[in-house]
């Protein structure tokens, strides 16, 4: 792989990493724990952030395949761009459009029971920062 593909692509990847790390695991569990954060405020600002969040992930994998495919990387390394962008692919096709029909609900004032969904979305999560640091630390063997 070419030095500026796999620099590119490493650089993006570490980014991406950073920006799920500090999004999903630090800011999505806090917001709720804020003085005077109700459920609906706090998904309405969970809603913009996340979205927000995988409009820059789905930047960054357009990015990151781009560079692998131009670099000639290595199997191992297009197989975990792959990975990554099927993970994203999964929330944002599958998983976000029920979690935006469940808190259009709620947003609305229905009062639902509590909903274990969002695990799904908390699962895919750890496995694409898992994917992530894996494709990065790859990235920056190369």
């Amino acid at each position: 792989m070419n030095a500026t593909s796999a620099a590119t692509a490493s650089a993006i990847t570490f980014v991406w990493l950073g920006m799920v790390l500090a999004i999903s695991f630090l800011e999505a569990p806090l917001k709720f724990r804020a003085p005077g954060v109700t459920i609906p405020i706090g998904l309405g600002i969970g809603r913009l952030v996340f979205r927000a969040l995988n409009a820059v992930e789905a930047a960054c994998a357009v990015v990151v395949i781009a560079a692998i495919a131009a670099g000639g990387s290595p199997a191992g390394l297009t197989a975990l761009t792959a990975v990554v962008a099927v993970l994203l692919l999964v929330q944002l096709a599958v998983v976000r459009p029920y979690l935006n029909r469940r808190s259009d609900r709620i947003l609305e004032g229905a009062e639902l029971p509590r909903s274990r969904s969002h695990f799904w979305y908390v699962a895919l999560e750890m496995l694409k920062v898992v994917a992530l640091i894996a494709l990065g630390i790859g990235l920056l063997t190369v």
